[in-house]
C-alpha cells in the first residue's frame, strides 16, 4: 500500500508561550482528516529538534494532488492536558515530489491562525510519497524550490517506521535553510541594486500551490533567517550573583559577576648581605620563582649586593603542578648562572589572602644551600593564596607569560585608560590690517590666513587686492584637548602668483589661555593681536631696518565647553555629557560587565600549528579597559570585571576583541589583528537582572563574514536614581548647545574624525599602548564611508518599516472586500460610533495603543539585541561590494574594476533618480490643481470645491462623515476594478517632467 512520509527535522525561533520565556514545543501532522499523529515534546526550547518520521496510508495515489498536508506546532502547556498555537503550515499534494531521491529538505515559514495571532519563526520538513506498484500512475506536481543541504540527511532505505513503533535514536541533523532555485526570478524592487550582480540572488517565490490547499494564507517562501550559529547562547555560569552567594565565599560579592579565580602570589621585594659569586668580587644577582614545569625570573641587577626588585608572581591554582615552590637566588654569569641559595616552601603552609585584607607584610628568609643548610644572605618574601580580586593581580607576572620577554611583558597586562577631554575651539577671523606686501609699490595684497591647531589646518578664501587691508568674517571649528599643550598658530600670506605665497605676518597663541563659554548668552569680545614677521637672515638686515611697526590681525577666540565632542557616531554613542564639568548631570546608575571567557577562537597566528594571543577592549564613555593576555589558548578565561558610572541609559557599550601582536615581535611593527566585537545598548536592559550570554565574534572582511569564535559576557545595569532616569527620556540626546547653535553634519563628520585622531594618539602614549588600529576599531573611525551593503540593509530596513503600512493597507482591503464578514461588521458598528461620539476618537486610539503594549509585554526580548548578520546583509553580500567596501580612499584597484564600479553606480542611481522623478512629478501635480497650467482641470476642481463647500456647509458633519465611510467601505459589489474619477483627474494633471532636457 502506497505510503506518505512526514519528516519533521527541526523548527527555529518559535515564539515563547509558557509566560517564561521559552516554550515546550511538539509538531501535530494531519493528512485526509485521517487520525492526527504527533512527534514527542521537547522541553523548553525554542530551537526543537526532533528528527522524526510520521507515516500515513494513501487511499488512492491519483488523487494525491487534490489532497492536503496539515502540520501544526503546539506549546505543550500542561503535560498534554493543555496546548497553545505555535504556528502552522499546509501542503498541497500537487507540490510533493514523485519519489523519495527527489525530495529536499525545505523551511516553511509559520502560519497565522487568525488575524491577532503572534506566531513567528519557521519549521524544517522532507515529505515525500513511497509509492509501491504505483509509480506510473502517479503524476508528479511541480517541484517545490528547496535544495539539498551539503551536509544530507541519512535515510532508512528499506525500512519506514512509525512513529509509535520509533525507539531508535537518529543522527542530529543540523538546521537547513532553504535556497531558491536558478529559476526564481528576482522580487521587483531596483533590479540591479539589490543583488543584481550576485551569482545567486535570493529570490522570494509565491508558491501557487498554496490556492488549492484550503483558505489558509498563501505560503511564500522567505529569504533565510539569520544562521543559528551568529546567534546569541544564554549560559549560566556558576558567578556569586545568579547563585545567590549560595556556598559562595561572602567576599565574592566584589566579584559577583565572574567566576573565582585562585591564585598563588609571590611577592619578591628585595635581599641583602648576598655573598660574592665571581672571581672580580662582584654578584649580578636574580631571582627565580619554580613551580612545576612554570618559571618566572626578576630581572638581574648588575654588581648589587643588596638588590631590591619588587616583583610579584602569580601561579594559577588550575596548573600547580608541585607541593613546593622554590625561590632561588643566582648571579648571572656568561657561560653558567652561579646559585646562591634558596627558600622552599610547602603549598599547604602558605595562608590565604582575602580582599578587603591589607596586603600581606613581606618577611626576611635565611638562604639555603641545596643541601638545606642554612648560608650567608637573607630574601624578602611573601607568599600568599588570593584571588583575581587581589590589588596586585593586574601587575603580576603570571604563569602563562612564562615564555614573554621583560620588555614584552608590560603588553599582556589589564590596565585601564581614560580618554583625555576634549572641546571645540571657535576660532572667527575678521579682519587684518596694515599688512606690508614684500614687494615695494604694492597698493593691495591678495590676502587669505591659514589657522593650525595640532595636525588640524583650515584656509580662509583670498581676499582680492584692493587694499593694504583684508575682512574675512570667517568662522573655523578645531578640537583641542586637555591639558592644552598646543598653540594656534595663525599666519597671513600674501598669493603673489599661482603656486607663489609670501608670508605677512604670523601669531602665536597658547590654547590655554582662550576662554571658555558655557552657553550661548554671549560670545567673547574680539581682540586685536600683532602680527610678527617672518625672520630675517644676516642678509636682510636693511629690510629689517625698514619695518617699524607691526600689522595688526582682529580674532574672536572661545572654547565651547557646552558641547559634546563626538568621538564615536551618534547611533551608538556612549558618552553624550557635554565638555563642562559644572554643566554634567548626575549618574543615574552603574554598568558592571564581566568579561568571562571565549570559546572556539579561530588561530590568528601560524606558528605552532595556529596560536592565538586574546586580550579584551571595553569602551564606555571616556574609560577604556583592557584586560591581560591569554598566551596560546582558543579558550582563555580571563574572569575580570569593570564597573562604569551611567548619565544616560540610551548609550552603548563596546567590547573587542583582538590578538596580540606585539609580544617578543623584534623589530618588526606588527599591528594588532581583530577578532570581532559586540555593541550593547542599555536601554535594552532590564534594571538588576543579570545577563549571561555567549555573544558571536562576527569579523566582515573581503572574503566575506567569518564567525572567529564567542565572547562570554555578564552584564547587570542598575539604577541608582529612578526618577533621574525616567526625566531622562524627555531631555535632549545632546548637550542644549547643540540644538541652540548647531554646527552642520558635513562640519561634524571632520570634527569626528579630528577627535578620533587626538584620542588615538594620547592613547598610544601610554603604557602598554593602546594601539591606533585598536582605537579605530572600536570607534568606528570607516563607518561614514560609503558601503553598497549598508545601503541596502538601510533599504530593507526602510522596507521593514514600511511594511506595517502595508499591512494596515491589506486589512483594510480585506475589510472593503468582506473577506472576513464578523470583522467587517464589527469595524461598520464601531465607525458608526465614533461619528455619533466623536469625542471617543482619541481615548479609543490611546486606549488601543495600551492594550497592544500590554500584550507585547509577553513577548518583550528575553536576550539582549547583538550583531546581526542578515540584518547587515553581511551574510550573503558579493565579494565585488566587499572588496569595494574594504578599498582605501582614494582607491587603489585596476582601472577595470573602478570601471564595473561606476557603471554599477550610474545604474543604481539610474533607477534612484527615476523614483525621485516619480515623486516630484506627483508633486508637481498637487501644485497645479489651483495654478492654472492646465485651465480646465483648474476650472472643473474650483466648481467642485464651491459645490462641496454648499453641500458640507448646509450638511451635518455626522452625515458627511457616514456618506464618505460608508463609500469607502462598500461590499465589493458595487465595486469595479477601472480606477476611481478623483485618481484618474490627478492622473491627467500637468507636470513638469515634459520641461526637462
Amino acid at each position: 500500500m502506497a505510503k506518505l512520509v512526514v519528516e519533521i527535522l527541526d523548527a527555529s525561533d518559535l515564539m515563547p508561550k509558557d509566560g517564561q520565556g521559552s516554550a515546550s514545543p511538539f509538531v501535530e501532522v494531519d493528512f485526509d482528516k485521517k487520525q492526527p499523529l504527533r512527534t514527542q515534546t521537547k522541553h523548553k526550547d525554542l530551537n526543537p529538534v526532533w528528527n522524526e518520521k510520521l507515516v500515513f496510508d494513501i487511499d488512492n495515489p491519483r488523487d494525491l494532488h487534490n489532497r492536503t498536508i496539515d502540520v501544526v506546532v503546539y506549546n505543550d502547556h500542561k503535560g498534554g492536558h493543555h496546548k497553545n498555537f505555535l504556528g502552522r503550515v499546509r501542503i498541497s499534494g500537487a507540490s510533493l515530489p514523485p519519489s523519495e531521491s527527489e525530495a529536499a529538505v525545505q523551511r516553511y515559514p509559520l502560519d497565522k491562525r487568525g488575524l491577532f495571532s503572534h506566531i513567528k519563526g519557521d519549521i524544517a520538513l522532507r515529505i515525500y510519497p513511497v509509492l509501491d506498484g504505483w509509480s506510473n500512475s502517479f503524476a508528479a506536481a511541480p517541484k517545490g524550490n528547496g535544495v539539498e543541504s551539503a551536509e544530507s540527511f541519512e535515510h532508512d532505505e528499506g525500512e519506514v517506521y512509525e512513529k509509535k513503533t520509533k525507539k531508535k535514536k537518529e543522527k542530529e541533523v543540523k538546521t537547513f535553510h532553504s535556497i531558491p532555485t536558478a529559476a526564481a526570478a528576482p522580487p521587483p524592487v531596483f533590479p540591479g541594486f539589490f543583488g543584481g550582480n550576485q551569482e545567486k540572488p535570493v529570490a522570494t517565490e509565491q508558491r501557487s500551490d498554496f490556492a488549492r490547499a484550503g483558505p489558509a494564507v498563501a505560503m511564500q517562501m522567505q529569504i533565510p533567517r539569520q544562521n543559528p550559529e551568529f546567534g546569541l547562547v544564554e549560559t549560566r555560569p556558576p558567578v556569586a550573583a545568579r547563585m545567590g552567594y549560595r556556598g559562595v565565599d561572602k567576599t565574592a560579592s566584589t566579584y559577583d559577576l565572574v567566576e573565582q579565580m585562585h591564585y598563588l602570589y609571590v611577592n619578591v621585594v628585595k635581599a641583602r648581605d648576598l655573598p660574592v659569586m665571581d672571581i672580580t668580587g662582584s654578584l649580578d644577582p636574580y631571582v627565580e620563582v619554580k613551580l612545576g614545569n612554570y618559571k618566572g625570573i626578576t630581572r638581574h641587577l648588575e654588581k648589587n649586593q643588596n638588590p631590591v626588585w619588587n616583583q610579584i608572581f602569580a601561579f594559577s591554582k588550575e596548573r600547580l603542578q608541585s607541593n613546593l615552590i622554590e625561590i632561588t637566588v643566582k648571579d648571572k654569569d656568561i657561560a653558567k648562572d652561579d646559585f646562591v641559595g634558596r627558600v622552599v616552601f610547602d603549598l599547604s603552609e602558605v595562608p590565604v589572602r582575602v580582599p578587603p585584607d591589607s596586603p600581606l607584610a613581606p618577611q626576611w628568609y635565611k638562604l639555603e644551600d641545596k643541601r638545606g643548610v642554612k648560608t650567608r644572605g637573607e630574601v624578602m618574601l611573601a607568599v600568599w593564596m588570593g584571588t583575581q580580586a587581589d590589588e596586585c593581580f593586574p601587575d603580576a607576572w603570571h604563569s602563562d607569560a612564562y615564555s614573554v620577554s621583560h620588555e614584552s611583558l608590560a603588553y599582556t597586562r589589564s590596565k585601564v585608560y581614560f580618554s583625555p577631554k576634549l572641546y571645540y575651539l571657535r576660532v572667527n577671523i575678521i579682519e587684518a590690517q596694515d599688512l606690508v606686501p614684500w614687494e615695494k609699490g604694492r597698493e593691495g595684497v591678495n590676502a587669505f590666513a591659514k589657522i593650525q591647531l595640532g595636525n588640524q589646518v583650515k584656509v580662509t578664501k583670498t581676499f582680492p587686492a584692493r587694499s593694504l587691508n583684508a575682512i574675512w568674517n570667517e568662522e573655523f571649528i578645531f578640537v583641542a584637548s586637555e591639558p592644552f599643550e598646543d598653540f594656534i598658530i595663525i599666519t597671513i600670506e600674501d598669493r603673489v602668483g599661482t603656486g607663489k605665497e609670501e608670508i605677512l605676518g604670523r601669531m602665536i597663541f597658547a590654547v590655554r589661555e582662550v576662554p571658555y563659554r558655557l552657553d550661548h548668552a554671549k560670545l567673547p569680545d574680539p581682540r586685536w593681536f600683532n602680527l610678527i614677521r617672518p625672520h630675517f637672515g644676516e642678509g636682510d638686515a636693511e629690510k629689517k631696518k625698514e619695518i617699524k611697526f607691526a600689522s595688526k590681525i582682529h580674532l574672536r577666540l572661545c572654547l565651547e565647553a557646552g558641547y559634546h565632542v563626538l568621538d564615536e557616531s551618534t547611533h551608538f554613542s556612549s558618552d553624550l555629557q557635554p565638555s563642562a564639568k559644572i554643566l554634567r548631570k548626575p549618574s543615574i546608575g552603574i554598568l558592571e560587565v564581566g568579561i568571562l571567557s571565549a570559546r572556539n577562537l579561530l588561530p590568528m597566528k601560524s606558528k605552532d600549528g595556529g596560536t592565538t594571543d586574546a586580550y579584551c577592549i571595553a569602551k564606555y564613555g571616556n574609560k577604556w579597559i583592557r584586560t591581560r593576555t591569554l598566551l596560546d589558548s582558543l579558550a582563555p578565561k580571563w574572569n575580570e570585571q569593570n564597573t562604569w558610572e551611567v548619565y544616560d541609559p540610551c548609550t552603548v557599550i563596546t567590547i573587542g576583541v583582538f590578538d596580540n601582536c606585539q609580544i617578543n615581535r623584534g623589530k618588526d611593527e606588527s599591528r594588532d589583528t581583530r577578532i570581532g566585537k559586540v555593541r550593547i545598548r542599555l536601554s535594552t536592559l532590564e534594571t538588576d537582572r543579570i545577563y549571561t550570554h555567549y555573544y558571536p565574534l562576527l569579523v566582515l572582511s573581503p572574503s566575506g563574514l567569518k564567525k572567529h569564535g564567542e565572547l562570554q559576557l555578564a552584564l547587570r545595569f542598575t539604577c541608582t536614581a529612578w526618577v533621574n532616569m525616567v526625566a531622562q527620556y524627555g531631555r535632549p540626546l545632546l548637550p542644549k548647545m547643540h540644538y541652540v547653535q548647531p554646527i552642520s553634519v558635513l562640519y561634524m563628520d571632520g570634527l569626528r574624525h579630528q577627535a578620533m585622531q587626538i584620542v588615538a594618539q594620547r592613547l598610544a602614549r601610554a603604557e602598554p599602548p593602546l594601539r591606533r588600529e585598536v582605537v579605530e576599531y572600536m570607534l568606528d573611525v570607516d563607518y561614514h564611508m560609503w558601503s553598497l551593503r549598508r545601503s541596502k540593509a538601510n533599504f530593507f530596513r526602510i522596507m521593514a518599516l514600511l511594511s506595517g503600512i502595508t499591512a494596515v493597507c491589506k486589512l483594510y482591503n480585506d475589510i472593503c472586500n468582506w473577506r472576513n464578514p464578523v470583522t467587517t461588521c464589527l469595524v461598520h458598528i464601531l465607525f458608526l460610533i465614533l461619528v455619533c461620539y466623536p469625542e471617543l476618537i482619541l481615548p479609543t486610539v490611546f486606549f488601543y495603543l495600551f492594550v497592544i503594549g500590554v500584550w507585547n509585554y509577553r513577548y518583550r526580548p528575553r536576550h539582549p539585541p547583538h550583531m546581526d548578520a542578515r540584518l547587515s546583509q553581511a551574510e550573503f553580500a558579493h565579494p565585488d561590494e566587499l572588496m569595494e567596501e574594504f578599498d582605501t580612499f582614494p582607491t587603489t584597484q585596476p582601472s577595470q574594476f573602478v570601471r564595473a564600479r561606476y557603471d554599477r553606480l550610474r545604474h543604481v542611481a539610474g533607477r534612484v533618480q527615476t523614483v525621485v522623478g516619480d515623486l516630484a512629478t506627483q508633486g508637481e501635480r498637487a501644485q497645479a490643481i489651483l495654478s492654472w497650467r492646465d485651465p480646465r482641470a483648474t476650472a472643473i476642481f474650483i466648481i467642485f470645491s464651491l459645490i462641496l463647500a454648499i453641500f458640507i456647509y448646509v450638511t451635518p458633519f455626522q452625515v458627511v462623515a457616514v456618506i464618505v465611510g460608508l463609500y469607502l467601505l462598500r461590499h465589493p459589489r458595487f465595486r469595479h476594478k477601472m480606477p476611481s474619477v478623483p485618481v484618474n483627474f490627478f492622473k491627467r494633471l500637468p507636470s513638469k517632467s515634459d520641461m526637462l532636457l
